[in-house]
């Protein structure tokens, strides 16, 4: 049996978002993406946490709930 990993490295955590390590790093230091935990003396990012982040990210595009109809009103 094969498990996916919970806790990634630097780099499969910034893979698993599809973006470079540079920019995952951007994002952990804005707060956008969780911080690392520390087991002994490696940095270990949780899955569930980054998807969470990454589900808190705003989409691109019109908001699906700003309804026009609201401005006539």
């Amino acid at each position: 049996m094969s498990l996916a990993p919970r806790g990634l490295c630097r780099i499969w955590a910034s893979q698993y978002i599809g973006i470079s390590v540079s920019k995952f790093d951007q994002l952990v230091d804005d707060g956008r993406m969780p911080s690392a935990k520390r087991i002994d003396g490696r940095k270990i990012w949780d899955r569930d946490a980054i998807d969470r982040a990454f589900s808190a990210l705003p989409d691109d595009g019109p908001d699906p709930f700003d309804n026009p109809w609201d401005a006539a009103a």
